[in-house]
């Protein structure tokens, strides 16, 4: 039986969002070791405005926004499922809804940054049609990151 996932659209302000980016920062701090004040500095909230959080049976499970890029181009920003949630497609079905709502806004393509110490990431968007793509922007020369495209 599936577990009963509900998906909502919110905003920056959520408590629910402010949480979980909580347990996101602190889970990469761990993986990203030294390279974390890097990578934190472009991962503020404050200029993104589209938000979804994924709901396991009514508990914050997961969330994900899209931040615009370019005037054709959202960025998929803030990823994340609480560890005793994963493997349950929460990850996939947040990703699929923030697609979906950059499509209702006009966007064409959606692009994106992981790190290399972040595998499932890596996977997912593999698996749901991204493209590995030059790094781009800020992530210009990282090795650590990987960049992703995916046009509608």
């Amino acid at each position: 039986m599936f577990p009963m996932v509900t998906l909502k659209r919110t905003d920056p302000g959520d408590k629910d969002f402010i949480d979980l980016v909580r347990l996101l920062d602190a889970e990469l701090a761990i993986r990203d070791g030294d390279d974390h004040a890097f990578y934190s500095q472009f991962n503020g909230i404050v200029s993104i405005r589209h938000i979804v959080i994924a709901y396991d049976e009514g508990e914050p499970a997961g969330c994900g926004a899209i931040k615009e890029f370019d005037k054709q181009t959202m960025e998929i920003k803030r990823m994340f499922v609480k560890p005793d949630h994963r493997r349950k497609g929460i990850a996939s079905m947040v990703l699929h809804e923030l697609e979906k709502w950059a499509g209702e806004l006009s966007f064409t393509r959606y692009i994106l940054e992981t790190g290399t110490k972040q595998p499932e990431a890596i996977e997912l968007y593999k698996r749901t049609g991204y493209t590995i793509i030059p790094n781009y922007g800020q992530y210009a020369g990282i090795e650590t990151s990987v960049c992703f495209l995916k046009n509608i």
